[in-house]
């Protein structure tokens, strides 16, 4: 039971040191890194690319398959976010609303 005690203190100082030195590596140089143009324009859209990453498999899969009803909490409260975002352009009204419309049926009707 100890050494599994001290493996797991070993792996999150181990996960610590690694989480501090890449995160620090850009802060550690005085001078700003050369970066080409072609690179500084592409991570300018590196967030929005992760953030569908991670969404779109969420709105369109459950357990690794594809929904395949219509009767789904999610699609209704997508298509009500989206129609939100693109008549309000505010990001905190398009989750309100798309969480509005999801609960509901999630949870009263259980889609």
């Amino acid at each position: 039971m100890i050494w599994y005690a001290i493996e797991m203190i070993i792996a999150t100082l181990g996960l610590a040191i690694i989480t501090v030195v890449t995160r620090s590596f850009f802060m550690i140089s005085d001078k700003e890194l050369p970066m080409p143009e072609w690179l500084r324009r592409g991570l300018k859209y590196a967030p929005l690319a992760a953030l569908g990453a991670v969404i779109v498999p969420e709105l369109f899969m459950t357990n690794g398959k594809f929904i395949h009803t219509l009767l789904d909490a999610r699609l209704p409260a997508l298509a009500g976010a989206v129609i939100y975002y693109y008549t309000k352009r505010g990001i905190l009204g398009t989750i309100l609303v798309g969480m509005i419309i999801y609960l509901p049926l999630h949870i009263g009707l259980g889609w």
